[in-house]
C-alpha cells in the first residue's frame, strides 16, 4: 500500500523518518491524514495557468520547507486545514472540474503524495480529465516526483535559492539549492519542453517559479543564469516581485520590506542580458497581501 510511505516518511528532504500512521509529525507538521484550507477558483497564478477561467487551486496544510518569510504561513505551520479523507479529496477534485477550471492546482502537496496519487486515480475513474499542476517550494525529494510521473502534467516549482547559506538562513535548508536542481531536473524529465493549447493553457510542461528578496539581487540572478544555462527555453521562468512582509522579522529586519523597483529591474535587466525569452514577470504594485488567499475552508 502507498500508505506505507507514512510509516518511516522520507517524502521530502528532510527525510523525518517519523511514524506519520502513528499520529507522529515531521517537519511539515502533519500526521498521515489529510488537512485542506482552501479549495477554489484560484486567479493569480501565471497567465497560462489561471487565464479567465481560473485554476481549481487546493491548498494543503503543512510545508517540508517552512521559510521564515513565508506568506501563507498560517496553513504552511498547520494552523489552518480541515481534515478530508482521500474520498473527499477526489470529490474535491471533482467538483473543481465541474466549476469550470482550467486545471487541477495541488499546492505544497509534497507530504500527502501517497494520498494525491490515490484520490488522483479516484476522481479519473469518474471523469476528471483536467490537466494536473503540481505547485511547489521546489524542496522535494526526486523519489517524491517520481512518484508522480504519469500523474502530473505541469510542475510549478520555486527555486529560490542558489546560496546555501541564504537558504540555511531564510529556510533551515542549506541543501536546498541541490534538492531543487535534482527536483527539476526529474520534471524536466518527465515533461519536456511546455506544450500549450490553442487557448493559451499550459498542457504539460515545467514553470519554475522565482521570487525576489528585498536585498538579495544577487541570489535572484544566480537563480537565473543556472536555469537558462541548464534549460533555455526548455522551460518557462516566472520572476515574481510580489514579496510581502506579512509580519515583522527580527532576526532578518531586510525583510521587514518590499522589493525596490530599482531591485527588481535590476533582476529584469539581467534577464534581458542573459536572454531570456521565455517568462513571466510583474509589473505594477504586486506587492499586496490581496495575492494572499483567505484560508477560510472553502470548497473543503
Amino acid at each position: 500500500m502507498r500508505e506505507e510511505l507514512f510509516k518511516n516518511c522520507t517524502l521530502c528532504p528532510r527525510k523525518c523518518n517519523v511514524n506519520r500512521l502513528e499520529g507522529k509529525r515531521g517537519y511539515c507538521g502533519m500526521d498521515s491524514t489529510i488537512r485542506a484550507a482552501r479549495a477554489a477558483l484560484h486567479m493569480w497564478e501565471e497567465p497560462c495557468i489561471s487565464g479567465k477561467k481560473g485554476s481549481g487551486a487546493v491548498f494543503f496544510s503543512g510545508c517540508g520547507l517552512r521559510c521564515c518569510f513565508c506568506q501563507n504561513r498560517d496553513i504552511a505551520i498547520g494552523d489552518s486545514g480541515k481534515e478530508i479523507s482521500v474520498e473527499r479529496l477526489a470529490e474535491i477534485f471533482l467538483e473543481l472540474q465541474e466549476k469550470g477550471a482550467a486545471n487541477l492546482n495541488l499546492v505544497t502537496g509534497a507530504h500527502y503524495v501517497p494520498h494525491i496519487i490515490l484520490a488522483l486515480e479516484l476522481a479519473r475513474g469518474k471523469g476528471m480529465n483536467l490537466p494536473v499542476v503540481y505547485n511547489s517550494s521546489g524542496y522535494e525529494s526526486v523519489e517524491t516526483i517520481r512518484r508522480l510521473d504519469g500523474y502530473v502534467d505541469v510542475y510549478l516549482p520555486d527555486m529560490k535559492y542558489m546560496e546555501p547559506e541564504l537558504a540555511a538562513a531564510f529556510s533551515n535548508a542549506r541543501d536546498y539549492p541541490q534538492a531543487a536542481q535534482s527536483a527539476i531536473a526529474e520534471m524536466m524529465r518527465q515533461t519536456g519542453p511546455c506544450q500549450f493549447a490553442e487557448d493559451g493553457y499550459i498542457k504539460r510542461g515545467t514553470i519554475v517559479r522565482h521570487l525576489i528578496l528585498p536585498g538579495h539581487t544577487k541570489n535572484s540572478i544566480a537563480v537565473l543564469k543556472y536555469l537558462y544555462r541548464t534549460y533555455g527555453e526548455d522551460i518557462f521562468i516566472s520572476v515574481m516581485n510580489q514579496y510581502t512582509p506579512v509580519w515583522k522579522n527580527e532576526k532578518f529586519p531586510e525583510l521587514n520590506r518590499k522589493v525596490t523597483r530599482r531591485e527588481y529591474e535590476k533582476v529584469l535587466d539581467a534577464a534581458i542580458e542573459l536572454g531570456i525569452e521565455n517568462g513571466y514577470f510583474q509589473e505594477g504594485e504586486t506587492a499586496e497581501e490581496s495575492f494572499i488567499p483567505a484560508f477560510d475552508y472553502e470548497g473543503v
